[in-house]
């Protein structure tokens, strides 16, 4: 397989000072002496003229002589080549590219959107010009591709094991996956990946409500356990200081009556509304 290689095409300002001497000389000959063979001139000056290109700043040109690679002018400047030479230009520069939601299934088999953000440019000109048909149509279908691979590894969210990578909670690592994905799949354009990253995902619009629902559900059942937690530690703190300070005596029933009405209080979701007792502490 051929590989990219430099081209070194001649200075454009001193063909183009021999260019137009060719061009006066023949306008002079027929002006002058009047001799129609100096026409060939002519000829010879419109023949010269495509030869002429310009490489601006991280562009280049691969030139290709009847159908055979001579090699990639990245050089920037004026130049010329012997005008039978196809120049095919090819840009340096980097491009963004932003994909198109696309709805895939995920590790689970839940329907979700997601797209991805790309930054390429091109490295070997040889392959970007002569290993696929149109790299950048070529980069737009590996990034779908990639993205949709993806997807199918992992999960969106998993609302059981907090320690597997999903989708949403480990972008990290999920962005550098992507980045693997698509630098071994764009090589054979010889593209450079220079950034990948998720830029949109949801679930679907037929689920999305559901899972929103359940992430609700989840967050409330997360929430309800802390406050559990905390409130039968103050309500053991509180009999602690009771029992030390010797307040008051309690026997087994009355600690538990002290206990339901305290876990009520501070577990509710609304404030409690007080009652006095007027009477004993048995009515």
């Amino acid at each position: 397989m051929t590989n990219e290689k430099p081209f070194k095409a001649s200075p454009g300002f001193a063909m183009l000072f021999l260019v137009l001497l060719i061009f006066i000389g023949g306008l002079l000959g027929i002006i002058m002496l009047r001799m129609p063979v100096f026409g060939l001139l002519f000829i010879l000056f419109f023949f010269l003229l495509p030869g002429f290109f310009i490489i601006q700043p991280n562009t280049s040109r691969v030139m290709i002589f009847f159908g055979d690679y001579r090699g990639t002018v990245k050089k920037n400047g004026f130049f010329w080549v012997n005008p039978f030479y196809v120049k095919k230009k090819i840009s340096l520069r980097a491009h963004n590219f932003d994909s198109e939601r696309v709805k895939v299934n995920d590790k689970l088999g839940n329907p979700i959107l997601i797209s991805v953000i790309l930054v390429w440019q091109v490295e070997e000109t040889y392959k970007a010009a002569f290993e696929v048909n149109d790299y950048e149509h070529f980069v737009r279908v590996q990034s779908d591709a990639a993205v949709r691979k993806l997807a199918g590894t992992y999960a969106y969210d998993n609302f059981e094991d907090d320690s597997e990578i999903t989708l949403r909670s480990g972008m990290e690592e999920v962005n550098h996956d992507l980045e693997e994905e698509l630098m071994e799949r764009l090589s054979i354009a010889g593209i450079k990946v220079i950034e990948a990253r998720i830029g949109y995902l949801a679930y679907a619009e037929e689920i999305a409500s559901a899972m929103l629902q359940r992430q609700q559900a989840t967050a409330i059942v997360a929430a309800r356990f802390k406050i559990v937690e905390g409130a039968v530690g103050m309500v053991e703190s509180a009999l602690e200081e009771l029992n030390k300070k010797e307040i008051v005596d309690l026997d087994e029933e009355k600690k538990a009556a002290m206990v339901s009405n305290l876990m009520v209080v501070l577990c509710s979701d609304k404030a409690a509304s007080p009652v006095v007792n007027t009477g004993t502490l048995n009515h």
